[in-house]
């Protein structure tokens, strides 16, 4: 089965509406272009104020599962056939999540997913004043074109994620992110990491502009990418755009390759027990 993925990557104002009609248009930009799975970034519809805000009032723009963000990327992957993992900001009860919704291309949800890695004391990131750590664990999920893993940003540097969405039989990653400062290279080369060592396509979207806000600011770069099963970077967007990137893979031959290369044979989850603690410390059953 072959199957073309798209990130994408926009600038984001205080302004919702204007949001969701930009990543709309991205997305009907690349379905134009042949992707059936298409990744907008971390926060779409929202200015990223958990990186330079703190007060009571942001809590008012979380939304439901069933808010306006994922209804209107519902409508819109039911219209173009595509796949859509929508990163929102979400409100459950007394609870707040960075989740991802994953929208198959008939509109229908297929699950969602809570973002389990919460950073804090990063250069003005706060997030760990608004979003509580995900419960849901690292899944992956049946769609149209294959089977999907999606994390959200900070997952991206924890090698357990990648390695469990890929154990529960993923064919492509996904990482929705809104990231800047000056870790580029680590940022791309730790995700290329997981593609090489799982053998398998993984897709980041990224964030672009200069977001200000009362305690800081932050210049997204962009550059959102698409790496192939051995870890090479096969399409890449620049720093600035508002644009997608796209690539088409076979997913019949890769897992070929997976089998081929024997690292899910050769696994030895006996003596992986010490992933399970804090320390390294081996615990007694």
């Amino acid at each position: 089965m072959k199957v073309t993925v798209a990130a994408t990557q926009m600038a984001c104002s205080r302004d919702y509406e204007a949001n969701i009609a930009k990543a709309d248009a991205l997305i009907r930009a690349a379905a134009a272009a042949g992707a059936q799975i298409i990744l907008p970034q971390e926060a779409f519809a929202l200015h990223e104020f958990q990186f330079m805000e703190m007060g009571p009032e942001w809590f008012a723009r979380a939304e439901l599962l069933d808010g306006p963000t994922v209804s209107h990327m519902r409508a819109l992957a039911r219209e173009l056939s595509v796949v859509i993992p929508c990163n929102i900001w979400e409100k459950a009860n007394h609870a707040y999540y960075n989740t991802n919704v994953i929208i198959d291309a008939t509109g229908d949800v297929l699950g969602h997913y809570r973002k389990s890695h919460i950073p804090l004391g990063l250069p003005g990131c706060y997030e760990k004043v608004y979003s509580n750590p995900g419960d849901t664990g690292l899944m992956a999920y049946q769609t149209a074109y294959g089977k999907i893993g999606a994390g959200v940003c900070w997952d991206q540097w924890f090698p357990e994620s990648a390695r469990i969405m890929a154990l529960k039989g993923a064919e492509i990653l996904f990482f929705p992110s809104a990231i800047g400062s000056d870790c580029h290279d680590h940022w791309e080369v730790v995700m290329r990491g997981h593609a090489g060592a799982n053998v398998m396509p993984l897709v980041c979207s990224n964030r672009v502009g200069r977001e200000v806000g009362t305690l800081g600011e932050v210049t997204f770069f962009g550059q959102a990418f698409i790496a192939g099963p051995r870890g090479d970077v096969l399409a890449r967007a620049d720093k600035t755009s508002d644009t997608f990137v796209t690539q088409e893979f076979d997913l019949e031959e890769i897992a070929e390759m997976r089998a081929h290369w024997g690292l899910f044979r050769d696994r030895r989850p006996d003596l992986y027990g010490p992933l399970l603690t804090m320390d390294g410390t081996t615990r007694l059953p």
